[in-house]
């Protein structure tokens, strides 16, 4: 698929699927705020507890369609996405942002997972920046203070992946069931870095500039190895036995890049686009099966978990592309169209809107991962469809 036609796909999924599910059947009209959970076939469980991630990610979404399409209704719905935050999930005692709170809005779980606090910084930012609201960039302002108080370790460098309701130490460090324990994590750092990246970009402070350029610098002495990023440490960097995710791989192959451009540094920008290069090609080489779609895990230069997540086929087609940007090879634009087609006709629910959240190797549906989630939310598909259009020449620069 050419260049001009993938756009052109892109956009139409955006605009004629994406967009009218999030910004007319996400909003909540009894409870306030938005939805906690929907089934592939449309149903609403109502009682769901409301995660800080997905509100954060919808704030995030919206706010980044307002700055880019200019559309009001996207200015409205980030509002709102602004307003039920701050009202249910800021921590106005302790700071910080609630991890969980209940159908009613009240506290569920009060943990400051660094994680969590990172995608509150990413959309809080992400919202100054799209509506000037002075409010967000406050906001945003003293949770990153908070996390450099307490979760920064100014001893062995990084981030430790969880706080308890004050700050303290806590053993609760999991963001999900199933999860190894672990007081360092890949996937928290990934998402500290492009938090801090975004608040760079509206608030050029030279504290965080330095703290953004020891992130970049983190990922290749810390936790790349093989191509590949490492999921989980020790307090003092040592991995633990594990897989690697393709999906997290590809994402962080154009997030440093566009982490490392956000200095201005370009001989940082050229070390690192060195290495996310060789990350995609791993990626490409491993990962990426002959129907298009890009497995979940491996381990040792093979496939693990053949499982074909969202979030991952979504970040390879951005992934592939920026790699095909950087260096010309025809290899990476003909992979990223690959997925954008496997995404086309495996990915997209056609008859409910959205995209389904995981699809088998065999090609079928699970039916068991819901439509709307804790997790499962627009951050990655809409980011998706802005950046490619984009690079691509139709979404306006940034």
């Amino acid at each position: 698929m050419k260049g001009v036609a993938l756009r052109r796909a892109i956009e139409a999924e955006l605009r004629g699927n994406l967009l009218p599910f999030w910004r007319e059947r996400s909003l909540d009209d009894a409870g306030g705020g938005f939805i906690a959970e929907m089934a592939n076939d449309g149903t609403l469980r109502r009682d769901a507890a409301r995660g800080l991630v997905l509100n954060a990610r919808l704030l995030w979404t919206f706010a980044a369609l307002h700055r880019e399409l200019g559309e009001p209704c996207d200015r409205e719905l980030a509002c709102r996405a602004f307003d039920y935050i701050e009202a249910h999930f800021r921590d106005r005692e302790a700071g910080g942002y609630h991890w969980r709170v209940d159908a009613g809005g009240r506290p569920l779980d009060r943990t400051k997972k660094t994680y969590g606090q990172a995608f509150a910084i990413y959309a809080l930012a992400e919202y100054y920046r799209a509506c000037g609201d002075p409010a967000a960039l406050v906001a945003a302002r003293l949770v990153y203070e908070a996390v450099e108080r307490h979760a920064r370790d100014g001893r062995h460098g990084g981030y430790l992946e969880a706080r308890a309701e004050d700050w303290s130490a806590t053993s609760e460090l999991r963001l999900g069931d199933g999860e190894t324990i672990a007081p360092k994590s890949m996937n928290t750092h990934l998402h500290v870095l492009e938090a801090y990246t975004t608040l760079l970009r509206a608030w050029p402070d030279p504290g965080l500039a330095s703290r953004v350029r020891e992130l970049v610098e983190l990922f290749p002495a810390r936790i790349a190895a093989g191509g590949h990023l490492r999921h989980y440490f020790d307090e003092r960097w040592v991995a633990l036995p594990g897989t690697y995710t393709y999906g997290h791989d590809i994402e962080a192959s154009w997030l440093l890049v566009e982490a490392a451009a956000a200095l201005g540094d370009e001989r940082l920008a050229a070390r690192v686009r060195e290495w996310s290069i060789r990350m995609a090609r791993a990626a490409l080489a491993e990962g990426l099966d002959a129907d298009g779609g890009l497995a979940y895990e491996g381990r040792a230069g093979t496939v693990v978990d053949g499982r074909r997540d969202w979030w991952c086929q979504a970040e390879a087609v951005v992934g592939f592309w920026h790699a095909h940007e950087a260096t010309a090879d025809p290899a990476f634009a003909d992979a990223s169209a690959r997925v954008w087609d496997f995404i086309s006709r495996r990915v997209v629910d056609r008859a409910g809107g959205e995209w389904f959240a995981r699809v088998l190797p065999g090609g079928s549906v699970d039916e068991r991962e819901p439509k709307v989630s804790e997790w499962k939310c627009p951050y990655h598909n809409v980011r998706m469809c802005l950046e490619m259009m984009r690079r691509l020449g139709a979404g306006g620069g940034r």
